[in-house]
């Protein structure tokens, strides 16, 4: 039985990695599907794989780091479908690599705007319009770096804890208006945000996850269907790790 009949879903960083295998599970399951991306040639692939399999699927191009095309994106979603039920807040950049006494500032600011002042600003319009809808269902992708440090990744580091807080916050505010809101905390995920590590640094990163290997979107994006199911009806404030064993250690 499909699990998101009769839903409607925004899926922001769905050109690639994991937001395009969310966006690709959610039609799956019957979800009309909003596919964001600011690279519209990966978004309107996303959105071809959907629709040669029936499913049905729009793209949107949208800058998650700005305020009026988080604004617009809700927008045309609920001009398109007439409602919206589920988000998946995943758009996101992994920024420089430097301690924090050496950081970039210009590295932080972006990394801050499109990681955690993106996740607002989709909320900020997602909730409005789940509550004309009866209620929903928000995921926002956070990493393992939403519970623990990292080296040389201060600005990511901030961005992710900050995601985690936001996301109980949500459920503090409107648990009792329908909306849940829950975290997703994925290890080091074979994606584009990979594309630049040598192959001695992955085999490094292999090696911190007790697995003994690096995670698939596709199985971050079973965790994320799960949470925005009705399976998971009583679920929310919550940040769940998909790591491999990482934060076990």
């Amino acid at each position: 039985m499909s699990q998101l009949i009769g839903k409607v879903a925004i899926v922001t960083g769905a050109g690639s990695g994991i937001g395009k295998s969310v966006a690709l599970l959610y039609a799956q399951e019957g979800a009309k599907v909003v596919v964001s991306d600011i690279n519209e040639k990966e978004g309107a692939e996303t959105v071809a794989l959907i629709t040669e399999k029936g499913g049905d699927a729009i793209f949107v191009k949208a800058d998650s780091s700005l305020p009026e095309d988080n604004q617009k994106l809700v927008s045309l979603t609920v001009e398109k479908y007439g409602a919206l039920h589920i988000a998946c807040n995943n758009a996101g950049i992994g920024g420089p690599s430097a301690p924090t006494g050496e950081y970039p500032v210009e590295g932080w600011d972006k990394v801050i705007a499109v990681n955690l002042s993106g996740v607002f600003y989709a909320m900020r319009y997602q909730i409005p319009a789940m509550l004309a809808s009866g209620g929903g269902s928000i995921v926002n992708m956070a990493s393992i770096l939403g519970s623990v440090g990292f080296a040389n990744s201060p600005a990511y580091v901030a961005a992710k804890h900050g995601v985690v807080g936001m996301t109980k916050n949500i459920a503090l505010e409107y648990g009792q208006h329908n909306i849940r809101a829950n975290a997703v905390g994925p290890a080091f995920i074979i994606t584009p945000l990979l594309k630049d590590f040598d192959e001695a640094t992955l085999k490094w990163l292999e090696s911190k996850h007790p697995a003994g290997r690096l995670g698939q979107p596709e199985e971050v994006a079973e965790l994320v269907l799960f949470l925005s199911s009705e399976k998971a009806s009583f679920i929310t404030g919550s940040y769940y790790p998909v790591d491999g064993g990482y934060l076990a250690q």
